[in-house]
């Protein structure tokens, strides 16, 4: 099992990237969450499988649609077992 943070830059909001992200996570049987932030760019946890995480990390960098990511840092953690599926949580976008 391996749980990775990952931070997708690019043009990845306003292009349906994270539904796509939770629907390629779900047809690998991942687990945790994905979601916008103020920044532009979109974070998500992963959860699962060894090749899984590592297939979605791939998906990531191709997505549907493709996003034209620059930099795809990842950080690596424990993986909790915490999540029971993969949602798209709120957004971290402030509007004024």
């Amino acid at each position: 099992m391996k749980r990775i943070h990952i931070y997708i830059s690019g043009l990845v909001q306003g292009v349906f990237f994270r539904g796509a992200a939770r629907r390629a996570a779900a047809d690998l049987n991942l687990t945790g969450w994905v979601r916008n932030m103020d920044d532009g760019r979109v974070e998500a946890v992963l959860e699962g499988d060894d090749a899984d995480v590592d297939k979605m990390i791939e998906w990531c960098k191709t997505g549907r649609p493709p996003p034209e990511w620059k930099r795809l840092p990842l950080q690596k953690s424990t993986t909790t077992g915490g999540f029971h599926d993969f949602n798209i949580k709120l957004s971290l976008i402030t509007v004024i």
